[in-house]
């Protein structure tokens, strides 16, 4: 009986370059987590950390049911220890933080894989997987301008001493974060601090930038849907080769049909001319 051959999920190289940004994400993450910080703080990088969580697990579970066998990737290729990375926090911080360190497995196998790729088909894959790409990074670009912006302001904002602070807590920065890059404004939240100010500046210009890039996404996935697919090429009776999409030999053809026609004509006409000097002599 002949051992059954491991069978992985795989990836697009946009997908794992998706993952390998958002591992770096959550260990800095998780860095921050262990540095002197207030607790609001700490309640925010709590909930972007256990977001991370969720799609981490929901990776765990889609590689591990495309894996046959299944021990194949839990064991063979260390999902386990994707697992392991994958348990939110649930409060006991100081512990389970830690666990994302097992997220550098996953962060060495995806490095690993891209550069066994050469550059050049690297490249080749960006282009012709253009639209695949474009949404991934605008999606991941957004996630990381919303939390980046959100934990600067509140970094700023929340140990200022200015009476008209009004972003204090992780839900402020949050929702302030969102009206910002969706450049929709609403002003219950603002910063007044100078930093707070130059951070709420580079998520506008961002803000901007990715609503610009979703418009063209979404409005290029609508073109495509729509247009009508070319017919594909029929190929001639009798089972030969695909006729030229060019119509080259359909031309070649016409033409030599008419120099048979051509000739055919001179042939009559030397055989008419002929019957008619008969008859006068």
């Amino acid at each position: 009986m002949t051992a059954q051959t491991p069978v992985l999920r795989e990836h697009g190289n946009s997908y794992n370059i998706f993952i390998l940004v958002l591992t770096i994400f959550s260990l800095a993450i998780m860095v921050l987590l262990f540095l002197p910080i207030t607790q609001a703080e700490r309640d925010l990088l709590t909930l972007y950390d256990n977001a991370v969580c969720v799609i981490f697990l929901f990776d765990f579970a889609f590689n591990l049911a495309g894996a046959k066998p299944r021990r194949a990737y839990f064991i063979g290729q260390g999902g386990w220890l994707d697992l392991l990375g994958s348990i939110p926090s649930f409060g006991f911080i100081p512990f389970t933080a830690l666990f994302r360190l097992a997220r550098v497995s996953r962060l060495t196998r995806i490095t690993r894989l891209l550069r066994g790729q050469a550059g050049k088909d690297l490249i080749l894959d960006v282009l012709r997987n253009r639209s695949q790409y474009a949404m991934f990074i605008t999606i991941l670009l957004a996630g990381i301008v919303l939390s980046v912006g959100s934990i600067l302001v509140l970094e700023f904002e929340s140990r200022s001493a200015d009476p008209n602070v009004n972003i204090t807590t992780g839900g402020d920065a949050i929702w302030w974060g969102l009206v910002t890059i969706t450049t929709v404004g609403y002003g219950d939240f603002f910063p007044v601090t100078l930093m707070g100010r130059l951070t709420g500046i580079f998520v506008m210009f961002a803000g901007i930038g990715i609503i610009g890039a979703l418009a063209s996404i979404l409005a290029s996935l609508l073109v495509s849907s729509s247009a009508p697919a070319d017919p594909a090429p029929e190929a001639p009776s009798g089972g030969g080769p695909m006729a030229d999409p060019t119509g080259t030999s359909a031309i070649v053809e016409e033409l030599a049909g008419l120099r048979a026609e051509v000739a055919g004509q001179r042939a009559e006409i030397a055989a008419l001319r002929a019957t008619l000097g008969d008859g006068g002599n």
